[in-house]
């Protein structure tokens, strides 16, 4: 999933509806088999002391249950909105996500746990993610708390990284919080950035940022989710970018290879996702069809990714 936005309004709608409420009809194929992964907009947080920003997001601890109904395993951390009420919040998201053994990648107490890896094993596969983002340099960490900030001009950071890890695992993802918000395309250096990781050995990249579903591609059997969207906000929408569309991207590992690859069209409606439908799902798969087809990705009208 791309990003999952649980505070503010969210937050409220949680408490009167209950845990399970923001996946709506989507939660029994999150509770099948499998590892879920999500890039995690929001800190999980008691502070009241937000940073100075425009948007600043926390959901109360509570709600790590929200996270736990619908079997998320994985959240990248490196984004900007994990340090919205500082230092404190950061560290009581880790704290929190840790005590619930949701695993997290992208943040840290220092830049050693903030580049550090999750290495998950499932059906005797192994699977390593790095988060990481081009966003609020500001809050890179170092000696103290923050993120794993890279810029796609100088990736011998994340290059480094990737290369330790690539003999410990069958796959290798890097989930990036990275680029402009409301951009349909990727720009020309995010494709060389994606080229580049996947010719170091790295399996998905696993984008997200733009709050809407950009194109995807096929680069040497690999796969590039330049843009995963959003999947859960109290966003306002744009009628004509219309963020509150995506998908849940289902990618099947057999092998120890990616076999088969298939998009899932939801919607956002009353802080809730839902399976879209009708001319919701039409949209969503002729718009995908449309924008993944400027990197030569052919997918057929029941969401089917040709590898």
């Amino acid at each position: 999933m791309g990003d999952v936005m649980i505070g503010r309004t969210v937050n409220l709608k949680i408490s009167e509806s209950g845990y399970e409420y923001p996946w709506g009809d989507v939660l029994p194929l999150l509770q099948g088999e499998g590892i879920n992964i999500i890039n995690l907009e929001t800190a999980i947080t008691t502070s009241s002391q937000p940073v100075p920003k425009v948007f600043n997001f926390k959901a109360d601890p509570d709600k790590i249950n929200t996270l736990k109904a619908a079997n998320i395993r994985i959240v990248n951390l490196a984004n900007n909105h994990i340090g919205d009420f500082g230092t404190e919040g950061l560290k009581e998201t880790i704290s929190i996500l840790d005590h619930h053994s949701i695993a997290h990648s992208g943040a840290g107490i220092n830049i050693i746990e903030a580049k550090r890896p999750v290495i998950i094993e499932e059906n005797n596969i192994t699977i390593g993610i790095i988060g990481c983002t081009d966003n609020e340099p500001s809050w890179r960490a170092n000696t103290h708390p923050g993120t794993f900030f890279i810029t796609i001009d100088d990736t011998e950071e994340l290059e480094s990284e990737v290369l330790k890890l690539r003999s410990k695992v069958d796959v290798l993802i890097v989930s990036i919080h990275w680029g402009p918000n409301m951009e349909m395309e990727p720009n020309k250096k995010q494709i060389q950035f994606a080229h580049g990781l996947i010719d170091l050995g790295v399996d998905i990249i696993h984008g997200h940022s733009a709050h809407i579903f950009q194109g995807i591609e096929i680069y040497k059997g690999k796969l590039i989710l330049y843009d995963t969207g959003d999947f859960i906000d109290d966003y306002v929408v744009n009628d004509l970018l219309r963020n509150d569309r995506s998908f849940l991207f289902e990618c099947t590992i057999k092998d120890k290879q990616i076999s088969a690859f298939k998009l899932i069209p939801v919607i956002i409606q009353n802080l809730q996702v839902s399976l879209a439908t009708g001319h919701d799902k039409e949209y969503a798969i002729a718009r995908m069809q449309f924008l993944s087809s400027a990197f030569g990705t052919r997918i057929t009208n029941e969401g089917i990714v040709a590898l």
